[in-house]
């Protein structure tokens, strides 16, 4: 939901909230498949601490910020800063490197307000940043990693994608020979790994270059939601350290990486993409029970009571409606299944199970649905 009170400030709702949970959910188990650990860093953070980034003077015009105790803060923008000081605050070996540092930030943007679209643009979102601190290298290999976890998240979703590789922009920092051997870096990495990409002449972060991973729905749009940028600037400006083999003091380089971007923008892009048809693993509700009679009504709360000890998401359409109405009502919502219960199902001890696509899989014992309803969520297989 969005209002006039708060121009690209989104409210979500209960069922986006499922929506959003689940896919935050999903998250943090891919990513712990990978190595990940999770920080959480705050929303406001003092003059200093930007200026030290380069943020203040490279990106201030996009930054909210305030006045704390007479000393100037900003609402943070991006989550980068923080987890340097994460990294700076305790030794680090090269045993523990790569060392993969995660967080789900609450960031804010000032985007004009002719720019605001719906949820695709907004001025307060959170994003799923990651840092990956690593010797130099290490980089080619980490870099093919995290490509390789793009790849496993944009396939659960039926998403492809192109690569444009972002070059140095005329307000960056850092030397030009260092700019080129990491641009150098990127473009290696994806080669290596066959995968084709599109040169983005002066559009990298004033940090360092990148990768864009724009994807495309399924009305062929494409949507700016990944990137990839090499960075070996903030390390040296936060003195980031490691201690080598050589028991030697040493400067790791680091990525910035985001797989889904804003939270708010890929779920606004797989919302278009399914067309609010979500898998069953993702829908905000799994299952509608629609009893026939007020006879069975009851079973149908029994029913809907055993799903959602199960772990499932369930509602009852317990309405004095006629079941025709109820079941294009479900339809419309696009709920993945559909358990249609009269006399004769609790008679059996069944359920009438119906698709949204309009088909009708008839009358199966609870334990029948459940395994295949797990199945569907477990699997996160798509209609």
């Amino acid at each position: 939901m969005l209002r006039d009170e708060g121009p690209g400030f989104p409210f979500f709702l209960p069922k986006g909230m499922v929506l959003k949970n689940t896919l935050l959910d999903y998250w943090r188990k891919i990513h712990k498949k990978y190595g990940y650990v999770e920080i959480s860093t705050p929303i406001i953070l003092n003059r200093q601490l930007w200026e030290r980034s380069g943020h203040w003077d490279h990106y201030k015009e996009n930054m909210y910020t305030t006045v704390i105790d007479g000393e100037d803060y900003a609402i943070k923008p991006m989550n980068c800063p923080g987890g340097m000081l994460v990294y700076a605050s305790e030794p680090h070996s090269y045993r523990d490197l790569p060392l993969r540092v995660g967080e789900i930030g609450l960031v804010h943007r000032h985007e004009l307000s002719g720019a605001l679209h719906g949820l695709f643009r907004v001025r307060c979102f959170s994003q799923d940043d990651a840092h990956v601190f690593m010797t130099r290298e290490q980089m080619k290999d980490v870099i093919q990693e995290t490509v390789r976890l793009f790849d496993e998240v944009y396939s659960t979703f039926g998403l492809s994608y192109t690569i444009e590789l972002s070059t140095m922009p005329e307000d960056h920092i850092g030397t030009v020979e260092e700019w080129e051997h990491n641009q150098d870096i990127l473009k290696n990495a994806i080669t290596d790994m066959g995968k084709d990409f599109v040169i983005n002449e002066g559009d990298g972060a004033f940090y360092g270059p990148k990768l864009d991973f724009h994807l495309a729905d399924s009305l062929g749009r494409t949507w700016q939601c990944g990137t990839i940028q090499l960075d070996s600037q903030l390390p040296e400006r936060f003195e980031l350290e490691y201690i080598g083999e050589d028991g030697q003091k040493h400067r790791p380089v680091m990525i910035h990486r985001v797989v889904l971007g804003s939270i708010e923008r890929f779920i606004g892009v797989i919302t278009e993409h399914f067309a609010g048809a979500f898998p069953a693993w993702l829908a905000p509700v799994q299952v509608k029970l629609l009893p026939i009679t007020d006879r069975a009504a009851d079973y149908a709360a029994q029913i809907a009571a055993t799903l959602d000890k199960a772990g499932f998401r369930v509602e009852v359409d317990g309405r004095n409606e006629k079941i025709g109405k109820k079941i294009r009502e479900a339809t419309l919502e696009k709920i993945p299944y559909m358990l249609v219960v009269g006399d004769r199902d609790m008679e059996n001890g069944t359920v009438s199970v119906r698709l949204r696509s309009g088909e009708d899989l008839g009358a199966m014992s609870l334990s029948d649905f459940q395994a295949k309803l797990k199945e569907a969520v477990d699997t996160k297989a798509r209609d």
